[in-house]
């Protein structure tokens, strides 16, 4: 039996992602905020042949994000595929965690998530994919002095650039970190689903024709190919957009910015559960 995990699978491009790799002799665990919201593509799946379960996520609360990854660990020997999907764009505030919401949830909870999940994908020899964007590249100057400030700019999109920023830098350490494990980075592109439900009406009508965006077909598609491409060698490429291997920003390919943030959030999960302790 594979065994896949997708994040923010109940709708969008994971979603998308998820029916496409369902099939007899696949397990699918959906990892998201609500069981029944998440319950309609269960059966989507399981009328494909495949079986599926939900695990209960919530990305901004780092405890529970953490929590969520042992139970999965503790469930599964082996992890074939963990597709990092789930995300928000355009938010404003900080987590329950006190950090900027963008930052803490896109990349912190998912950085929580993952750790207690990758010793399982480097026994199945299996993959990580982690959701990025091209915004990261718009990302000079990594913001270390407002990662617990309330996101700052107007449209959130900033801080949005330096979490998937963040997801790159991340795909890049887990390589370093566990060899046994494939991990890839990719871009969608611009894709009309709920990520953008923050944005008021009557804008968030007129965006799909405004930006040109995608069905979550397509962006379910490029989402497939990045867990399913050929990464063979140390010169593997680490990012994809739209399909087509492409190299990161300059920020992104920094090796010590990579370790910094891993040792910066291992420190953040450390903090989140002894508040909650206390």
């Amino acid at each position: 039996m594979k065994t896949i995990l997708v994040t923010g699978a109940n709708t969008g491009i994971g979603a998308a992602c998820a029916r496409a790799l369902a099939a007899p002799g696949v397990h699918l665990v959906l990892a998201c905020r609500s069981a029944d919201k998440t319950a309609p593509v269960l059966a989507d799946l399981e009328a494909r042949g495949a079986t599926a379960s939900f695990q209960r996520l919530d990305l901004s609360d780092l405890a529970q994000s953490a929590s969520a990854g042992e139970a999965l660990a503790a469930a599964h020997e082996r992890i074939d595929l963990l597709v990092n999907n789930a995300g928000l764009a355009g938010h404003h505030g900080l987590t329950a965690d006190g950090y900027e919401l963008a930052f803490g949830t896109n990349h912190l909870g998912h950085f929580a998530f993952t750790l207690p999940l990758l010793p399982c994908v480097s026994r199945a020899r299996g993959r990580v994919v982690n959701v990025a964007s091209g915004s990261h590249r718009h990302v000079k100057d990594f913001p270390w002095a407002h990662l617990r400030t309330a996101t700052r700019s107007v449209s959130g999109m900033r801080e949005y650039g330096v979490s998937k920023l963040c997801n790159i830098l991340f795909t890049a350490e887990i390589r370093r970190r566990f060899p046994g494990v494939s991990a890839v980075s990719m871009n969608p592109g611009r894709i009309a689903s709920d990520i953008w439900r923050s944005v008021p009406q009557p804008l968030r009508a007129v965006l799909p024709a405004l930006l040109a965006m995608k069905s979550v077909e397509i962006g379910g598609g490029y989402l497939v190919h990045a867990a399913e491409v050929a990464l063979e060698g140390d010169d593997a490429p680490i990012y994809f957009d739209k399909g087509k291997a492409k190299r990161p920003s300059l920020l992104a390919a920094r090796e010590d910015l990579a370790a910094e943030l891993w040792s910066y959030s291992l420190e953040a999960i450390a903090a989140a559960r002894a508040d909650r302790a206390a």
